[in-house]
């Protein structure tokens, strides 16, 4: 027998051991029940439809109101982005109600 015919009959070997081991494995992860609890999904408040285009708005702000916002938003579900345009509206709102008085 060659040496490369022995090469080939051990690779064929392995292969095959391999193949079979793989197919075991398969076989207990599908009939096995997960040992990790599986995560719960949480909908996510939906957020409201844009009726117009948005743009990028940059400012800086104190480190402490920027831990207040993050934690406000966590509490009460609501991105940081909501919070800021419902802020802004609100204040140009007030401004332009005492300006035209």
């Amino acid at each position: 027998m060659s040496r490369c015919s022995k090469v080939q009959l051990f690779m064929d070997f392995i292969m095959s051991d391999y193949k079979s081991k793989l197919s075991t494995l398969a076989d207990k992860l599908k009939g096995a029940p997960p040992a990790t609890p599986i995560q719960e999904v949480h909908p996510v408040k939906a957020t409201p439809v844009e009726t117009e285009p948005s743009s990028r708005f940059n400012n800086w702000i104190p480190k402490s109101l920027k831990k207040r916002l993050k934690a406000y938003a966590a509490e009460n579900d609501i991105s940081l982005k909501d919070i800021n345009i419902q802020a802004l509206q609100e204040y140009l709102d007030k401004r332009i109600k005492v300006n035209k008085e």
